[in-house]
């Protein structure tokens, strides 16, 4: 009867260099997410960076979060509900959703908006276009500060 070889136990920590390869990321990027406060590590006895397998899932969303158009700032709001220690579970992923689903409507109207304004104007108060006195008289929009005031307007951002 042949011997049986026992499979290695899966580690539940990953060095910088695993991480960054799984993840499609760059070192220097999870460090950089890390002094954001996005993901975190500990020290190991010999003083060399660990992550909980976990941060795969958030380096993920983060990406993702990213990719949407969501600044670091926001993407750390939300995270801020899950767990940094384990994967969330399904609760707690349902609760993170909830609360990004406000922010992704207020995109999305936004986004619906600027494509249907932009053959003519987009709201930016450059006063380029022959309609921006009919849409924009006395520069109103241009005392409201800089930027796509009419847009903010209309989509109460």
């Amino acid at each position: 009867m042949p011997a049986k070889t026992k499979t290695p136990a899966l580690s539940t920590e990953l060095s910088v260099g695993e991480v960054a390869t799984r993840s499609g990321i760059s070192v220097p990027t999870l460090h950089f997410y890390e002094s954001k406060g996005l993901i975190k590590s500990h020290r190991n006895n010999g003083n060399q960076r660990r992550f909980d397998r976990s941060v795969l899932r958030l380096i993920s969303i983060i990406k993702i979060s990213q990719h949407l158009g969501m600044s670091l700032e926001q993407i750390k709001d939300h995270l801020s509900s899950l767990p940094q220690d384990h994967a969330p579970t399904a609760t707690e992923w349902k609760r993170l959703t909830k609360k990004w689903n406000d922010d992704l409507e207020e995109r999305i109207k936004l986004l619906q908006l600027l494509q249907s304004q932009l053959a003519s104007c987009i709201g930016c108060g450059c006063m380029s276009l022959k309609e921006c006195p009919l849409r924009n008289p006395e520069d109103r929009y241009g005392k409201k500060g800089t930027g796509a005031q009419r847009l903010r307007e209309q989509c109460r951002i």
